[in-house]
C-alpha cells in the first residue's frame, strides 16, 4: 500500500491515525492523534477529542506521549499509564489539564529514529517531530504548519511570536522529510502530504514570505 493510495486509511505502516475531530473554535479543521508504531517503544504524538485508551488498540502498548504546543492540553485526557512529555516553555499551561511527567528543552534524539525538534513561534515550546520509519521520514509540525485545502499553511496567533515563527519555518526547511503530518487539515482533505526536499523547500518559502509580510497563515 502506497501512501498516496491510504488517503482515507487510519493506519499507514506504523503510522496510526484517531478518527478527525472538529476544532470547537475552527469546525472546517479536523485534528487527529498519532501512534508511531516504533520497536523500541511506541509514542503518541498530539491530543485530540475523543482519544481514549482503546483508540489506538492495534497499534500496541504506548510508552510515551508528546504534545506540539500547549493549545492541545485542551483537547484531550491523560492515557493511563502513558507518561507525557512537552517543551518546558509551554509545561505550565499543559499542566492545568494534563498531568506532565516531565520537560525538555532542546532539540534531541529519542532512540535513533525520532528526533524532538523545538520550533517556538505559534506558542514558545511548539515543537516538530521528525520520525524515520525505515521507510518514510516523517515529520510532525503540529500548527506550525497545517494543511487546509491542499495548501501548506501558518497558524500565527496574536499571542505568536512572529519573528521565532519565521526562524522555525527556516529550520523546518532545511530538515530532510518526504510526509509532513500536521495537527490540523481541512475537513475531508488528506491528513498528510507527501513531497520531496525541494517541494517542501518552496512551499515552505511561500509561508515564510506571507508570514514575513505580515499574513497569519
Amino acid at each position: 500500500m502506497t501512501l498516496t493510495a491510504a488517503a482515507g486509511a487510519e493506519a499507514i505502516r506504523g503510522l496510526h491515525a484517531s478518527p478527525p475531530a472538529p476544532l470547537p473554535f475552527a469546525p472546517s479543521l479536523h485534528v487527529r492523534a498519532f501512534v508511531l508504531e516504533r520497536p523500541a517503544g511506541n509514542v503518541l504524538l498530539y491530543s485530540a477529542p475523543g482519544v481514549g485508551a482503546g483508540t489506538f488498540a492495534a497499534a500496541g502498548p504506548i510508552a510515551r506521549a508528546y504534545l506540539n504546543h500547549r493549545h492541545e492540553a485542551a483537547f484531550g485526557h491523560d492515557l493511563p499509564g502513558v507518561p507525557l512529555f512537552v517543551h518546558a516553555a509551554d509545561r505550565d499551561a499543559v499542566a492545568r489539564h494534563r498531568h506532565v511527567r516531565a520537560a525538555f528543552s532542546h532539540r534531541h534524539l529519542l532512540d535513533d529514529d525520532l528526533e524532538v525538534i523545538p520550533t517556538p513561534g505559534h506558542t514558545p515550546g511548539a515543537t516538530a517531530f521528525l520520525w524515520d520509519s525505515g521507510e518514510h521520514r516523517f515529520l510532525f509540525t503540529g500548527d506550525t504548519l497545517y494543511l487546509r485545502d491542499g495548501a501548506w499553511a501558518a497558524a500565527v496567533l496574536d499571542s505568536s511570536d512572529r519573528a521565532a515563527y519565521v526562524r522555525s519555518l527556516e529550520l523546518l526547511r532545511e530538515l530532510d522529510f518526504d510526509v509532513l503530518v500536521p495537527w490540523a487539515a481541512g475537513a475531508g482533505d488528506r491528513w498528510f502530504a507527501v513531497t520531496s526536499n525541494a517541494e517542501a523547500r518552496r512551499r515552505i518559502d511561500a509561508v515564510i514570505e506571507r508570514v514575513r509580510g505580515g499574513a497569519d497563515s
